[in-house]
């Protein structure tokens, strides 16, 4: 007999595959091809960026963990005692982990992903080391409303954890959108922790999204080969190339998959028709001046609390109040 688990997975799967083609289809057929970074992120997406993660040009995770290890007392006496946490798109949950341990009883953790295997394999490892702290982990596309479990346990706050710089890869809008959703998650009083990449030189921002063993290239020419798992494409990934490219007049660094010559493409039963040197534009990653991220979270109801930066001010953990 197929138990309600296994069923209700499968469900999960088809809805995401038929959301999957709608985005690229979409996507695909704009003038300027695009489509949402969050596919990127399917199980051998979400491995290949915990390998980026650990490349020496990408340095936002290794300033973001030395923040959380030097002033997580800091943030524990911001928020205080008994807190509930939240994460979107929590991943393997490594930098949850050094909340979480520098956090006075915790009251719960509620991890959310869009990828059920790496999600439910972080939950195991955080059950084993914190085996008071109960665990509710929820799959679902943060970047949609959805239901958060957070009414099910008693807590005297709730914390909404964004580490990762990850509210870079939404324009201002959907930014905006994004963290009023997340004040509205924490309630009355709760706060916000979120890690916020900075500006500075161009040569290490667009290093960070190429690093020279091709583990970004890898991790961008995933989706393509997605597509032909997922959407029965044909997609050569020998004619396409990974590039990142750095936009001034937006503050952000871009990522691109260029067609290396002219061709057709068949996804979910579509033909789709690429100039050579034409691109699809898969993640905006944008850096934020401190005053302007405030001005932004301030539009969706969140007001400056505490910051802290690295030696160079190349990156923040910024902490909000909802108000």
């Amino acid at each position: 007999m197929i138990g309600t688990e296994t069923l209700e997975a499968g469900r999960e799967a088809r809805a995401d595959v038929a959301a999957f083609a709608a985005d690229v289809v979409s996507g695909l057929s704009r003038p300027r091809k695009a489509t949402s970074p969050k596919w990127l992120y399917d199980a051998r997406g979400s491995a290949l960026y915990e390998l980026i993660c650990d490349q020496p040009e990408y340095y936002p995770p290794r300033l973001e963990t030395e923040l959380l290890e030097r002033h997580g007392e800091d943030i524990a006496d911001a928020v205080g005692p008994e807190v509930l946490v939240f994460e979107y798109g929590a991943g393997t949950a490594r930098k949850a982990a050094l909340l979480l341990s520098a956090l006075r009883r915790p009251a719960a953790y509620v991890p959310v992903d869009i990828s059920r295997e790496p999600l439910l394999a972080a939950t195991e490892a955080l059950r084993a080391r914190f085996p008071r702290l109960p665990v509710r982990p929820v799959v679902a596309d943060f970047t949609a409303p959805f239901p958060l479990p957070a009414d099910d346990f008693a807590c005297r706050r709730r914390l909404a954890f964004f580490p990762g710089s990850t509210i870079g890869n939404f324009d201002p809008p959907d930014a905006v959108e994004l963290l009023r959703r997340m004040a509205h998650d924490a309630g009355r009083g709760g706060m916000l922790a979120i890690g916020v990449d900075l500006p500075k030189e161009e040569a290490p921002q667009v290093a960070a999204y190429d690093d020279a063993r091709g583990v970004t290239a890898a991790f961008d020419l995933n989706l393509l080969a997605r597509m032909n798992r997922e959407l029965h494409g044909d997609v050569r990934l020998s004619a396409f190339r990974h590039r990142a490219v750095w936009n001034e007049r937006l503050s952000r660094v871009e990522m691109h998959l260029e067609s290396l010559e002219q061709q057709v493409v068949h996804v979910a039963g579509r033909a789709f028709a690429f100039d050579a040197g034409e691109t699809l534009h898969t993640e905006s990653c944008y850096k934020w001046e401190p005053r302007a991220f405030d001005a932004l979270a301030a539009i969706a109801g969140w007001a400056p609390e505490a910051a802290w930066t690295d030696d160079r001010a190349w990156f923040a953990v910024r902490l909000y109040r909802a108000r």
